[in-house]
């Protein structure tokens, strides 16, 4: 089981599930989103995440069509994403995960609208947009 929660502490989670389909995404949206050079994503089933603590102190912002990103409307952590055409699946922002991920990430997606000032290094696959399956 992982356990996180926002900066502030007033939002906390569980997960029960595996976390899949881990990449470091280098699109401005998520740069955007993580004030970062790139953010750092996992999928988890639905049923497999819960909200501790804290559930109503989320607020959302529809970054596209059928996407909400969640956050702590306390201190502005990144907490999920949904996607309403996916409802199975939950998108974690793995930075706000408390606990050791033993799952690893498989690849660096968006690169070539990573941040002019970012080297991409290591071996995993990069893909100028998603990765191939997805």
């Amino acid at each position: 089981m992982y356990k996180g929660s926002c900066l502030c502490g007033k939002v906390r989670f569980e997960i029960t599930s595996e976390i899949q389909n881990i990449i470091y995404c280098h699109c401005s949206q998520c740069r955007k989103a993580q004030g970062s050079a790139f953010a750092t994503n996992g999928n988890v089933d639905a049923e497999g995440f819960k909200f501790v603590s804290g559930k109503n102190e989320l607020t959302g912002y529809e970054s596209s069509p059928d996407q909400t990103k969640y956050f702590c409307k306390n201190c502005g952590s990144p907490i999920i994403s949904k996607n309403a055409s996916n409802p199975n699946k939950v998108r974690v922002r793995l930075g706000v995960i408390e606990s050791d991920i033993t799952e690893r990430p498989s690849a660096h997606i968006f690169v070539t609208s990573k941040a002019n000032w970012e080297n991409i290094e290591g071996d995993l696959p990069q893909y100028e947009t998603c990765e191939p399956n997805r």
